[in-house]
């Protein structure tokens, strides 16, 4: 498939690219800074682009089977957090423009506010009060999509995510904001990747939003 990847020189992104050019697809990068990315493969074309503005993406998502988003934003104290909503609005546009119907993007547990009053102590205390503003703004943006009709969408929301390449660990999803009788409060980058390009072979969760961890 042809896939225009947004975030692609961040941690998860860099394992997706790697792992879609593997897979055989072809990869248009999107990124900030072009030098950043150090990938070089005939599948690979980094281009530069602006994530916050829908003139800029329409071009690169021109002729694209799909979009691919592992973008980050970091947090903030003291105001609020607008990244995912503000690119994904810029980036629904364009494939509106380029005429590409289907994208698959990354959040993270607990996006709605009420839904982490289950999870362990410190989780529910000390992280989940720390990153609330992300939660927020990944929790609106998912919002955005639900009403984006004309989209084929997913997201794929991990829980902590460790600096580690893809595991052969099965997958446990959950069509919810974490997933239920898991142990593992956390999950390889590698395997998030692994987990957004098996996406691209069914369409199991399109239109929907999905809970993963592995095994």
């Amino acid at each position: 498939m042809k896939i225009a990847v947004l975030g692609a020189t961040g941690q998860t992104g860099q394992y997706l690219v790697n792992q879609a050019l593997q897979q055989g697809h072809t990869v248009t990068a999107i990124v900030r800074n072009p030098g950043k990315l150090a990938v070089h493969h005939d599948n690979l074309r980094v281009v530069e682009g602006d994530i916050f503005s829908e003139e800029s993406l329409k071009s690169h998502f021109k002729g694209q089977d799909v979009v691919m988003s592992c973008l980050g934003f970091p947090t903030s104290f003291f105001s609020a957090v607008t990244g995912y909503t503000l690119s994904m609005s810029a980036m629904v546009n364009a494939m509106r423009q380029a005429r590409v119907s289907r994208i698959i993007t990354m959040t993270s547990w607990y996006t709605e506010p009420n839904s982490g009053t289950q999870s362990p102590y410190l989780i529910r205390f000390l992280l989940l009060p720390m990153i609330r503003s992300i939660l927020t703004n990944m929790f609106e943006m998912e919002q955005f999509l639900q009403k984006s009709d004309d989209i084929n969408w997913t997201v794929v929301r991990p829980p902590g995510l460790k600096n580690l390449p893809a595991s052969a660990q099965e997958f446990m999803t959950h069509e919810g904001y974490f997933v239920p009788d898991s142990s593992g409060s956390s999950v390889a980058r590698g395997d998030v990747a692994r987990f957004m390009l098996s996406l691209l072979n069914t369409n199991a969760w399109v239109k929907s939003a999905v809970a993963v961890t592995t095994k």
